[in-house]
Parts: structure tokens; sequence; C-alpha cells
């Protein structure tokens, strides 16, 4: 027979998932239609910098190519067709597929992202976190052509401005982004690395006892994840998720904790001895690997290999 919840899980009204709070590094304030918070990151001037730089790169590829094509066009046709007035469409016609074309056309059908943007981990989101559309990318691209880069009017003066603007909007948006009504975003979320929880000395004689030869790697591998997780997760979201993970748990283990523990620290305990288990049989493989091929094993600093090796207690 199954054990039950050793601590009643709060009651709260139905909730779709887990929501997150005050996730680290979320600083873009985006919420979608289902005023959840987006956990994302607003992108600042290096990254977009160096996005651009990588950015312009491509296009300098694409400009030499257009260049080397339209100039065989051009030596191609009669003579009395190949004049100056031509050559400044073609080249005028370049130029807006270059600067123009290329981040709006990338925008709009790679998910707001351009080649550098991609290598980066950049997107162009709306302002309300919705995907970027055609009217914002061909907006954003002919604002910055025409104020940031390369800059048609005055060029050092804008680009004064442009930088000034990045640094000073809480969101690094550039002058395109304010008058399109976008953002750039990072779509590489930032997440703290958490180790496994250590065993609480109040229940490690419930730990060394317990059974766990059904706890499969599925169920232990989402235990894990909500237990590293758990301080991003509100209530009542948090004690349902938990209290769900626990039924499955206590239908695999035996004996059930003490009574008044709380499932969270339940389920730690259990995360907790399952590690250690799993620590003390991959010593003692090394152990008895090192005893019959010694040449395999180096000794470790501090007293050879059998130091390693951690004390045994009950339930190994």
């Amino acid at each position: 027979m199954s054990a039950q919840p050793p601590a009643p899980v709060a009651a709260g009204p139905a909730v779709a998932g887990p929501a997150v709070t005050g996730p680290s590094g979320a600083d873009a304030d985006l919420v979608s239609g289902e005023a959840v918070a987006l956990d994302v990151r607003a992108a600042r001037i290096g990254s977009r910098v160096l996005a651009l730089l990588l950015d312009l790169v491509a296009q300098a590829g694409i400009a030499v190519f257009l260049v080397v094509c339209l100039s065989a066009a051009v030596a191609a046709l009669p003579a009395g067709l190949a004049d100056a007035a031509l050559s400044g469409a073609l080249q005028t016609v370049g130029a807006v597929l270059v600067l123009v074309g290329y981040p709006t056309l990338w925008e709009r059908f790679a998910g707001g992202r351009t080649p550098g943007k991609l290598v980066v981990g950049l997107r162009v989101v709306r302002a309300d976190g919705g995907p970027v559309g055609l009217r914002q990318s061909l907006t954003r691209a002919l604002v910055g052509v025409a104020v940031e880069w390369p800059g048609l009017v005055l060029p050092l003066l804008s680009w004064v401005a442009s930088v000034a603007v990045m640094l000073t909007d809480r969101r690094g948006r550039r002058l395109g982004d304010l008058v399109a009504g976008t953002m750039v975003v990072h779509t590489r979320v930032a997440a703290a690395w958490r180790p496994a929880p250590l065993l609480t000395p109040a229940l490690a004689g419930w730990a060394y006892a317990l059974d766990l030869t059904r706890l499969d790697d599925d169920l232990a591998l989402a235990v894990r994840q909500y237990v590293t997780r758990e301080h991003r997760f509100a209530e009542p979201a948090r004690s349902r998720l938990a209290g769900a993970l626990w039924t499955e748990v206590a239908a695999v283990t035996t004996p059930p904790p003490p009574a008044g523990v709380p499932v969270g620290m339940c389920l730690a305990t259990v995360l907790a001895e399952r590690h250690r288990r799993a620590t003390h049989r991959l010593h003692r493989a090394r152990a008895r690997a090192a005893t019959l091929w010694p040449e395999l094993a180096p000794a470790p600093a501090g007293g050879g290999l059998r130091a390693a090796v951690p004390v045994t207690g009950p339930g190994d």
C-alpha cells in the first residue's frame, strides 16, 4: 500500500501549469496574451553590435556577389543600352536589396532572426512579445538605414543619438525599435546551476531504510527538475506539482516518511539518498577496477583510492 503525502497540499484554483515568478535575468517585462510573464532577457548594446558586425560581413559578401553578377549582365548588353544611368539604377537597386531587403526578409521569414542574430542568440519580437511582421521589419530597416547604420541623414550625429538611445532605454531598444514597436531579446535563457540536494540529518534514518528499487530514472529526473527549480514556482502551482510528484514517488518507495515532514523535503531526501547510493556504487566499482588493474586507475591525491570511498550506511 502506497504512502500518502505527509503534509497537506495547499488548495487553490485550478491552473493550466506552474507559474514562474521572477526568473533570474529576465528583464524584458514581456507578458503573453494569457497574462503570463515571459522568461526572456532584453538584448543590450554589446550583443546587438556583435550581431550587427556578423550581418555586415554577410551583407558585404552579398554586395560583392551582386556587383559581379550585375557587371556581367551589363557587359552582356548591347553598347547602346549600357550607360551611366543604367549603372546608377542598378547600384541603387543593389544597395536597397543589401541594406533594406536583407534584414527585412530574414526577420520576416526566419522568425525575427538574421544570420548574425541567430549566431549570437537574439530575436526581434513585437513590444508585446508576439512575432514580428513584415511592416515592423521594414520599418526597422528603413529607420536603420536613414538614421542609424549607415545613417544617410547626418551620419555622425545620428550615430551618437542612436547609441545614447540604446544605452538609456531600459529594454536596450534602438530608434528603429521605438518607431516600429519592436525589441530584441535573447533566445538563450540564462539559468543558474543548482547542485543536487544534500541529505537532511534529521531524515537520515528514514532515507537509509528506503527501498528505491522501483524508482526509475524518468521519475527521478522529474523530481530533480522540480527540486532544483522549486524556488521559481509560485503558489499554489508549486504545492500542486510537489503533491503530484510525491504521489508517484510514494507509490514506488517504502517505508513512508515520518509524520509532519513537508512534501518538498521528502522529495529532496529521496533524491539525495538515491544520489548517495549511486555515488557509492560508482566508488565501489572504481575500487574493484583499481584492484584488478591498478595501472589503469591513478591514485588520487591525499590518501589513495580507499580514502575516496565514502562510509557506507544502512540501505546500501
